[in-house]
């Protein structure tokens, strides 16, 4: 066996190197690049490792460590867990700056590789520069934050560790049911550290993402249900893009007339007027989708994790229901108690659909009237208003007239999310990009750089509201560096307009969201426009809907980012669809108002457990 001796950095680079995955016969680079931030904890070990293979493992400079890990999870969000990035920062508040990202990819199940530095495995010169010192365990780093938010955490205080933690890497990061964030902290001596690595650690590997069949006990059992059912309805979820079966899906639903309503992850899969698509689910739901859920007998989830937003906080799901969950990992399945088919959704619903063979439900027909009545009522919402300023619906209509059909829009956070899954209507799969797992401030223009890097071909529109934009906006200049045109719209509220409605809604006063209702002594007049164009991008500020949509024209017409910015009234949200939402409300206030939202809320609760011991 022969050997090379070098660097443990050098090998950890040459090693990701040469890791491929086949995509349906193409056989793609699975990491696209580096993302790194450099520091003493990684630059004179991985930084230099990175430098001698910039060709073909490219390295790109961000501006924050948490914002570039959002580019690189947008990546590989847009690419179906096809392809990742790595991300490298040094020890310290560089590691710590990408928690809140490597917790975002673990609660949406995406591949995103960290190395951060850390400490000195010899400990010879301990304290070293941002050092955590824990009084009680001696092996606790900065980057142990990182443990509960990694589906795979290793440091590597020895350079031969890599040899086996790397291949665990990458067999994490390929695993359908078990993908999420890996981080291996790099201790800075280590990297640096030679060692006699065998070549053949570094042959050339191509992984393929498996796709597991279903138990034939269990999708059996799938078929009598929905072939017993009089009100079946489906929940496409974001499991049918990462096993790339929207085409399967549309297939089988238009095959055996099965209606289907979208989760935010699942959303965009089929196109907005596909017959049987009865749009958003849940809290930020169509009227069609949640009468459809409320009353039907068999409800099938595909590949969705059924957080609170699509349940209802488990409210939708009605008592005589018996829900049935496809999913690829066994933990989703079970969740609610539910039936189970544990297997990749495309090759589940492949087989469904031949065991179904020449079987049509007919239940389509009762709920296509409430389907042509949502479609109504999102026609007149997205016209522009009559008078005053516009709401984000009214914005988002005026998008969605100017973008074109391969157009993909990018949200996170606050209102426009639940405004969006409502009525922004995807013409081409892949063209809805929606955070709505961890819901992050200040993902949006960072993802939109990763989501560009991933469709390039593609026109890239981000939905932003001025409170993310002022959390995380320097990836704006990086997006002008790079060469790479997304077109931002922020939507100007004057502060946390979202939350500001909810508080509302709970009763409270308005207080601490609005700038006009935060501690001041002077309100804040920020110029956005100005703002973008000293990092480099063109913007302008439109004053009507119309001088919006002239802009977004031009917009498309010119090859560099543009930041388009327009203000909305923060007290007017579209009151349309929606489900209950469980935001607890304090049983013991001073105000009125509170007393009685907490009677409204008990009253909601009560009438949710009756019906479901019905």
């Amino acid at each position: 066996m022969t050997s090379t001796r070098q660097t443990a950095a050098q090998a950890v680079v040459r090693f990701l190197s040469n890791q491929f995955i086949d995509v349906d016969g193409l056989v793609l680079p699975y990491f696209a690049g580096v993302w790194a931030i450099f520091g003493h904890g990684n630059v004179a070990g991985l930084g230099e490792a990175l430098y001698d293979v910039r060709e073909t493992l490219p390295t790109y400079r961000a501006h924050n460590e948490q914002a570039m890990a959002h580019a690189a999870i947008a990546f590989a969000k847009q690419k179906a867990r096809r392809q990742a990035f790595v991300c490298t920062t040094s020890i310290g508040p560089g590691a710590t700056n990408m928690v809140t990202a490597a917790a975002l990819a673990h609660i949406n199940r995406l591949p995103v590789l960290f190395l951060p530095g850390d400490v000195y495995a010899n400990r010879r010169p301990d304290p070293v520069l941002q050092q955590i010192e824990d009084f009680g365990d001696a092996t606790v780093s900065a980057n142990t934050c990182f443990r509960p938010v990694s589906a795979y955490f290793d440091q590597i205080t020895r350079p031969e560790q890599i040899l086996s933690a790397l291949p665990r890497a990458m067999s994490t990061l390929t695993d359908p049911a078990r993908c999420g964030p890996v981080t291996l902290c790099l201790c800075q001596d280590v990297q640096s550290e030679a060692y006699e690595y065998p070549d053949s650690f570094f042959d050339k590997r191509v992984w393929t993402i498996r796709r597991p069949a279903p138990d034939a006990a269990e999708l059996a059992n799938l078929v009598s249900r929905l072939k017993a059912a009089k009100l079946p309805v489906l929940i496409a979820g974001g499991g049918v893009k990462y096993a790339l079966a929207e085409t399967t899906l549309s297939d089988l639903a238009l095959r055996h007339g099965l209606l289907f309503a979208e989760t935010q992850a699942g959303k965009g899969a089929v196109p907005w007027d596909h017959p049987c698509n009865l749009g958003g689910l849940g809290v930020t739901g169509s009227q069609a989708a949640n009468l459809a859920v409320q009353n039907a007998d068999l409800i099938v989830g595909i590949g969705t994790r059924l957080q609170d937003f699509t349940t209802g906080s488990a409210g939708l799901f009605g008592a005589k229901a018996q829900l049935v969950q496809v999913n690829i990992a066994a933990y989703d399945a079970h969740k609610f108690a539910a039936e189970t088919v544990v297997g990749d959704a495309k090759v589940v619903l492949e087989g469904l659909s031949a065991a179904l063979d020449g079987w049509m439900t007919t239940s389509s027909e009762s709920l296509q009237a409430a389907r042509s009545a949502w479609t109504t009522t999102v026609d007149a919402a997205l016209l522009p208003p009559v008078s005053g300023p516009p709401n984000e619906t009214q914005v988002l209509g005026a998008l969605w007239r100017q973008a074109g059909d391969d157009a993909i829009v990018v949200g996170a956070a606050g209102g426009l999310p639940g405004d969006m899954q409502k009525v922004w209507r995807t013409k081409t799969s892949g063209g809805y990009h929606m955070e709505y797992g961890y819901s992050c401030m200040g993902y949006e223009i960072a993802g939109g750089v990763g989501v560009k890097m991933a469709s390039p071909e593609r026109e890239v529109y981000v939905l932003v509201g001025d409170g993310s934009y002022l959390m995380m906006n320097a990836e704006i200049a990086t997006a002008v560096m790079m060469g790479i045109k997304i077109i931002i719209i922020l939507i100007d509220n004057g502060g946390y307009g979202c939350i500001h409605r909810l508080q509302k809604s709970t009763g409270s006063q308005p207080f601490n969201n609005r700038f006009t209702e935060s501690y001041h002594r002077t309100l804040p007049a920020i110029d956005f426009v100005a703002h973008a164009r000293s990092l480099g991008a063109y913007a302008e500020k439109a004053a009507t809907i119309a001088e919006f949509e002239a802009a977004l024209v031009q917009a498309q017409g010119r090859d560099l980012t543009s930041v388009l910015v327009i203000e909305s009234d923060p007290d007017l949200s579209s009151s349309l669809g929606g489900a209950w939402w469980d935001v607890a409300i304090s049983e013991v206030s001073q105000t009125a108002a509170v007393r009685e939202a907490r009677g409204r809320y008990d009253k909601k609760l009560n009438d949710i457990r009756r019906r479901q011991r019905k």
